[in-house]
């Protein structure tokens, strides 16, 4: 498949190697052409780089990394009948870790450029866990959450997550995409703060509970 990613930092390389090495094409766009190139280089796999234009119009689908601050650089790009992955998050700092800047980015790109299929995913964890080895944690595989309206979209993200040896789970339509970009603010902060997130929750075998 070809994959157009849109922005050259760390979530770029972490999912476009991965995607690369599953032997997806891949082309790099950003305002810095030099730093598109940079990208794409250390992608590899035969990663090319142009302009954001040029990574819209390559994609089959389309992988939206850039900061929330840079999201005005897609209004005119030609996204429409494409998948648009967004995996961005609207951080700012605040005494307890981090708080939304805007509550529901994934549904403002979606208003932004209306003939894209866009669906949530890949912003629950740094780049860093996407561009390592491990796929299981506590006997558990890493899933990554889904949140779209177009089934076709869903399903080919999918199929992109399990390339990268991640579990995908369908996790409602667009409009519960705020609350993925909610928790991902809320676990990152408790993470920078040295606690583990993972321990609020019991397993899923130890949740069930009588209805009030």
């Amino acid at each position: 498949m070809r994959i157009g990613i849109i922005g050259a930092g760390a979530m770029a390389r972490a999912l476009g190697g991965g995607w690369a090495a599953a032997g997806h094409e891949i082309l790099v766009g950003a305002r810095d052409l030099g730093k598109a190139a940079e990208t794409a280089a250390v992608i590899g796999h035969g990663a090319h780089s142009g302009s954001i234009t040029a990574a819209a119009e390559f994609g089959e689908t389309v992988l939206l990394a850039v900061p929330v601050s840079a999201l005005a650089d897609i209004s005119a790009v030609p996204l429409t009948g494409r998948t648009l992955i967004d995996c961005t998050n609207a951080f700012a700092p605040d005494s307890g870790g981090f708080i939304l800047s805007e509550d529901a980015v994934a549904e403002r790109i979606a208003a932004t450029v209306p003939g894209a299929k866009v669906v949530k995913a890949f912003n629950l964890c740094a780049a860093e866990v996407w561009e390592g080895s491990a796929r299981e944690f506590e006997g558990r595989p890493l899933l990554v959450p889904l949140c779209g309206d177009d089934p076709d979209a869903i399903t080919l993200v999918a199929a992109l997550a399990e390339d990268l040896k991640l579990r995908p789970v369908h996790a409602g339509g667009l409009h519960r995409a705020r609350y993925l970009e909610a928790t991902s603010a809320f676990v990152v902060g408790l993470w920078f703060g040295g606690q583990d997130a993972r321990a609020m929750f019991p397993p899923l075998e130890a949740t069930f509970a009588d209805a009030d």
